[in-house]
This record gives structure tokens, sequence and C-alpha cells, in this order.
């Protein structure tokens, strides 16, 4: 049977089928809201939450009690039939930290909702390690805990975020401890709750704020130290993956030996205690200054040996002959050009003597074999005169060579040393040819005629 035909007096096609669809005209009774809203609570299966107790009442065979957000300002009321406390070793107390299986139930005829508790066991300090460490392992294989990630600090921070509790011995140590080492440093500090509830929200909130501020060079979490309920904070899921997201250097002070919280992983330089974060994240002055000392006089040593090595190549260069007297390098140049210009002139000059008698003996043969030589030593050159001369000219040459060239009552022409005269052939006769002294040409002799 449907909702509308349950209502006693209503006709089931009046009502309308949705909550969308009523209006001011035609609402739901409420009686049928309430049936609508218990079938679909009736419908949400059981959920194990974790929480902390803050109220506890027993009222016969109930109890009553509220849980709390372990990481938020949320609480929840419940209801718990006392046989459930009662099957616990140890009895429940407010503060404890417990997992509870609810199912919420809608009491139809007080519209009120009520979270039974159907099962509740204690979170033990074993079930709390054991969790952390599930989670630490989940981490550490996203790689947030890898060393590639962990960003390097500043040598010198000018400005240090500090994150920790309101008016903590915490705060003092590393204030203190800072100033004495480094004067100058300044600080942008933030108190927030460092256990509890609420702690993780606002460690989170300072730490973006920090991280968003440019002059903030370093990031310090510091807490004195604890149980391992109160460093719980420290080990959020939520709190790791934002240190994780920071883009400044982040230092972990927590100052709990015993057991590492996650924090101790993923930041970028843990500290065992706050007095220790603040030693490595600022330098001693008097050591930084003993070391600027320490290196102006390793400075100067070698500036020392640099300027006596130096030195010592200069006078050792000052010591050599030639830096001595300088102008002894011209002098042995120039000496030793004059000697090549001697020598240069001397070969000059016996090239032009040697020259010159060879052009006087080459004169002398020439001379010898010159025509006018020949002449001298009394031979004659025989030519044709006249209109004969003249067409044998034209074929060439005058010279008698043969006696056939000089018939009888030819007119001839003789060259004699001291010059001419003119003679007429009497034509071929029988004559002996004597060689030439200086020339294997022979010549035909003629008689002279005067």
């Amino acid at each position: 049977m449907s909702d509308q035909a349950s209502l006693p007096g209503t006709a089931p096609t009046t009502l309308p089928a949705t909550a969308a669809e009523t209006s001011p005209d035609n609402p739901w009774p409420l009686q049928l809201l309430s049936q609508k809203l218990k079938a679909h609570i009736d419908r949400t299966p059981s959920a194990w939450v974790e929480g902390q107790v803050i109220e506890l009442n027993r009222r016969g065979t109930n109890a009553y009690i509220t849980l709390r957000d372990v990481d938020a300002e949320v609480s929840l009321p419940a209801s718990v039939w006392t046989k459930v406390l009662e099957r616990q070793n140890l009895p429940l107390e407010r503060g404890s930290r417990v997992v509870a299986l609810l199912k919420p139930e809608f009491w139809l005829k007080t519209g009120r909702l009520n979270m039974l508790v159907r099962d509740i066991r204690p979170v033990g300090l074993g079930d709390l390690l054991a969790r952390i460490e599930r989670l630490r392992q989940a981490l550490a294989a996203e790689g947030l805990f890898a060393d590639s990630r962990k960003k390097r600090l500043p040598l010198l921070p000018h400005r240090i975020g500090l994150i920790t509790g309101r008016d903590s011995d915490a705060k003092k140590d590393i204030l203190r401890n800072a100033a004495l080492r480094w004067p100058a440093v300044e600080f942008e500090i933030r108190e927030v709750a460092v256990q509890g509830n609420t702690a993780v929200s606002q460690v989170v909130r300072a730490l973006r704020e920090l991280d968003d501020r440019p002059e903030v060079d370093v990031i310090v979490i510091a807490r004195g130290g604890g149980a391992l309920e109160d460093l719980l904070p420290f080990n959020s899921e939520e709190l790791i993956r934002a240190v994780a997201a920071a883009t400044t250097p982040v230092v972990s002070a927590i100052g709990h030996e015993a057991d590492r919280p996650l924090l101790d992983y993923v930041a970028d330089l843990r500290a065992s205690t706050p007095t220790d974060a603040a030693k490595r994240i600022v330098p001693e002055v008097s050591e930084e200054l003993a070391g600027v000392r320490q290196a102006r006089e390793q400075l100067r040593r070698c500036v020392e040996r640099l300027v006596d090595r130096e030195s010592d190549r200069l006078a050792a260069l000052h010591s050599r002959p030639v830096m001595a007297a300088p102008e002894g390098m011209v002098s042995v140049r120039g000496e030793e050009i004059e000697r090549l210009l001697r020598r240069s002139s001397a070969a000059v000059s016996s090239t032009v003597v040697r020259a010159a008698d060879q052009l006087e003996h080459l004169k002398a043969q020439v001379r010898a074999l010159s025509p006018q030589k020949t002449l001298d030593r009394g031979y004659a050159v025989v030519e044709l005169a006249g209109d004969q001369a003249a067409r044998i000219a034209e074929a060439g040459h005058a010279v008698v060579r043969r006696p056939a060239e000089a018939p009888a009552g030819a007119a001839l022409s003789i060259r004699v040393a001291e010059g001419r005269f003119g003679a007429t052939s009497t034509g071929p006769a029988e004559s002996t040819r004597a060689p030439h002294p200086g020339n294997p040409d022979q010549h035909q002799e003629v008689e002279e005629k005067a």
C-alpha cells in the first residue's frame, strides 16, 4: 500500500508523488514527510567512525554519549545500550578515543534523529601506532618522504616563520637561542593550538599564511614534546600534505625522540628539539666572524705568497745580463749586421770583378772572331761591283765565293783592312786554296790589280 493510501481520510490520487511537486495549495501531511524520512534513513547502512568521548551519561539500561571529531570542532550525540558498554574490558570514560559503529535512526513520533551505537571499541596506543604506520607507508609510497623533494635551507635566513603553541617553552627556546646565535634574525610568529581537535586546522592555516609571504625564508613547526596522544595532530594526513605542498622550506622541531611523528619525515629538516632547530637554522655569529677572519688571513697569505713569488721572478729577470745591459742586445745585432754587410759587400765586389774579367774575355773572343781582325791579318773580301753586283745582290749575296761568280772582265770591289779598291777579274784560273786562319771557310785568292 502506498504512503498516500495509508493516510486516513485522504484520497491516494490527491497528494503529490514527490517533494518537488508539493505546493501551498497541495502540501504533504507531516506524517507522510516523516514516513519518507524514516524510510530513507532506515536504508542508510551502519558506519564505523572515530571520535573522542566528551560526555557520558548512564540512565538505566541506556547511556547517552557525545562524540567529537579528533581534528575538527564537530560533535555528534548518540545513544548506546548499557550492555554494549559492559562488554568493554576497561570502563569507558570521558576523553577516551574510540571507534564506534553508528546506525542512524529516525523517531517517527518526535521527528528526532538518533545515532544508535551498536558497537564501540577504545582506540589503544597499539592501534594508533599501527594506523600511523599504515599512513606512513602509504605516504612514502607516494614519494612524499623522498630526499629528492626536500628543499635546501637558506644559508642565512633573514626572517623565520615560527608556528608554535601559545606562550610555549618551545617558542621561548627558539627565540632565545636564535637571537644569541644571530642577533639580526627576525621572526614571523603564529601561535596556534598544538594539541586537541583544532590543532590540525590551525597549524595548516598558519603554515599556508607563512608560505604565502615571500619575505619568510624558512618555517619552523615547534612543540616541546609530549605523549603520543598529544602529538597525534602532527601525524595528520592533512598536515603532512600541506607541508609537502609548501614552497618554503619547513623544519620540524617536535622534540619527541621515542616515536617520530610523520611531520619529521616530510619536513625538509628534522630537528631533535626546538633548541636544536634554532642552532641548525641560523649560524653562530662568533663562528661566522671567526670564519671570516680565517678566510681573510688565508687570503692575505695567498696574496703575500703571490707577491713574493712574482717579486722573485722580477729579481731573477733583473739579474739576467740582458736586463743589466739591455743595449747589449742592440750592440750584438749591430755588429752582426756590420759583419753581414762586409761579407755581402765583399761577395758583390768579387762577383763584379769576376763578371768584368769574364766580360773582357768574351769581348776578346768576339773581337778575335770579327771580320775586321781577319782583314787586319791580310785577308780581303771580294765583292762584285756594277750592274752584275746589283743583280746578284737581289739574289741575296754579292760576295764572291767561287771563281765562277767572277768571270773575265767582271768589275770587282775588294775590301782590305784599310779600305776598298776596285779591280777587274781575268776569269777563273788555276790557283791554290789555303785555309783561312780565323775561319774554316775557304776564300779564293785574287790577284790585285792596280
